[in-house]
């Protein structure tokens, strides 16, 4: 073996822990200083290589990184899945390595343009193909953005940039003074550590202004219901009934709560087979002049099913009717879990591919507020709060809540729903609105307007979460503006880096001019 190959061979080796240790800084881990430090170590690996080799470094990383932070996602196909160990290790895999091309192509173009000219790297061009690339992957084949670098700096003066920039502002200043710190120790250069410096300095001063208003005066109190039912047992046609009156009897308990909440698919029947469960849950909650929201299933007579939340009682459409009630349909599906990519060639090749109800059609884009008990509520369901630019959209200067049902029992006791919990907390925090979210083993929680958990339940236990929630008044700048700060930064650096260039080589023309007078 030659030395360079030993060389790269080392620095792969290097490039996996380096990508590995990027999971403790998100939940439930939160060491928040990891975040940089990966990003750091990342940076350094990739100075004075070729494209190729860059390629080869930010793929290592990603399977680190990837490998490491969504493991979690192979407890539902193992689990639940009834594959064969080894298919559902491959299946990993290759969830794993698709992922890792990102890094990998991240790597490729970091070194691709702009080569030998570190500093164009690190600061201007390296910052927008990161971010580029996060936009990517949080759309491509409907968009995975988990293990975006900003949720990890959720409780570090960097989230003050969230009600003006997103997370993707947060990921921005990460990757930002990531790289004036390698620029500094690696070049000997003191000057492009004022980046770091100035990028603190703003979020310190980011978190002085206050977007939005509490409003007291119009508090709402909350029982969220934690039903804890086994995901094994859930759809058994013995334990429907059991399941119902369990809920029952943990709402009964708190009628006269404005909103009493039920998790995602609480309800282990389609809508149009318990019309009279519905209507006396409904008569009950008007009859104690409470608010019930539920996740349910239904199935139309196309045939299609549709994940949906459904509101009974107080504000909802008179008595229930199956025909004219209004409902919350999910539009970002989660693949494999609710509809299957290439399902003719899939399906065919295990039971996970199977699965009940795996095939659901998607609701619209941009659907109403909740109306429940006098309050609007912009609602998502599970997965869709991943997906920020969704969320806000469906937020207007009525939307005085933010509900998430979920049922995270898929993922077990593994750190996936730890994840899912900051992410939630994040578009509280982007958004400037108390959320609530409910799951069916947790985390169940209420999240203030600045993103903290201000309420709990345990994972995996039968309980009620009561509290007082007060929503807030006016929107963030991330409401108004969303994305398009980043894109214009974007343009920005972009265009820097161009003249920058262009006045260099420049420089140089006429440095050989002379030369040769």
């Amino acid at each position: 073996m030659t030395k360079k190959k030993f060389i790269l061979l080392g620095q792969l080796l290097a490039a996996v822990p380096a990508g590995a240790i990027a999971t403790l800084s998100f939940a439930p881990y939160d060491y928040a200083f990891i975040a940089p430090l990966t990003l750091i170590l990342f940076f350094f690996l990739l100075q004075k290589q070729s494209p190729k080799r860059s390629a080869l470094i930010g793929f290592f990383y990603g399977l680190g990184m990837f490998g490491t932070g969504i493991s979690w996602v192979h407890v539902s196909i193992d689990t639940f899945g009834g594959m064969p160990k080894i298919a559902s290790m491959f299946l990993m895999c290759l969830l794993i390595s698709y992922l890792a091309l990102y890094p990998a192509l991240f790597g490729y173009l970091f070194n691709r343009f702009n080569r030998q000219r570190p500093f164009h790297q690190l600061l201007l061009s390296g910052p927008v193909i990161w971010l580029v690339l996060d936009w990517i992957r949080g759309w491509l084949f409907t968009g995975f953005p988990w293990l975006w670098m900003g949720y990890s700096q959720l409780n570090t003066p960097l989230a003050h940039f969230a009600p003006m920039f997103g997370v993707e502002g947060i990921t921005l200043a990460l990757v930002l003074i990531s790289g004036s710190i390698v620029a500094t120790l690696y070049y000997r250069n003191w000057r492009p550590l004022l980046v770091a410096i100035l990028v603190a300095i703003l979020a310190v001063l980011a978190g002085i202004p206050q977007w939005v208003k509490p409003d007291p005066k119009h508090s709402v109190t909350v029982a969220l219901i934690q039903g804890n039912i086994s995901q094994e047992e859930k759809w058994l046609p013995s334990h429907r009934w059991p399941t119902l009156m369990k809920y029952m009897d943990l709402t009964r308990d708190n009628w006269g709560a404005d909103l009493i909440i039920w998790p995602e698919a609480a309800i282990p029947a389609l809508e149009e087979e318990i019309p009279t469960f519905l209507q006396n849950l409904d008569a009950a909650a008007r009859a104690n002049n409470s608010t019930v929201i539920t996740g349910i299933l239904d199935q139309k007579s196309n045939g299609k099913f549709y994940n949906n939340i459904l509101t009974l009682g107080v504000d909802a459409d008179g008595p229930y009717n199956y025909n004219t009630a209004t409902r919350y349909t999910k539009h970002h599906l989660l693949p494999f879990g609710e509809y299957v990519p290439f399902a003719s060639l899939l399906r065919p090749l295990a039971p996970f591919f199977n699965l009940p109800m795996s095939s659901f059609s998607r609701g619209a884009y941009i659907q109403p507020n909740i109306q429940a008990h006098g309050y609007s509520i912009a609602p998502a369901l599970c997965y869709e709060i991943a997906f920020g630019e969704q969320i806000r959209a469906n937020v207007t200067k009525k939307t005085e809540l933010l509900l998430t049902l979920s049922n995270d029992a898929w993922f077990g006791h593994s750190i996936g729903p730890f994840q899912h919990m900051e992410i939630a907390q994040m578009r509280a925090l982007e958004l400037g609105k108390p959320l609530l979210r409910g799951t069916n083993t947790g985390i169940t929680a209420v999240v203030d307007h600045n993103g903290h958990i201000t309420k709990e339940l345990p994972q995996f236990v039968t309980g009620v979460l009561r509290d007082k929630v007060i929503p807030t008044i006016g929107m963030t700048p991330y409401t108004t503006l969303g994305s398009w700060p980043l894109y214009g930064y974007c343009l920005w650096a972009l265009a820097l880096s161009w003249i920058l260039i262009r006045r260099k080589r420049g420089h140089f023309r006429d440095l050989r001019s002379v030369e040769k007078e």
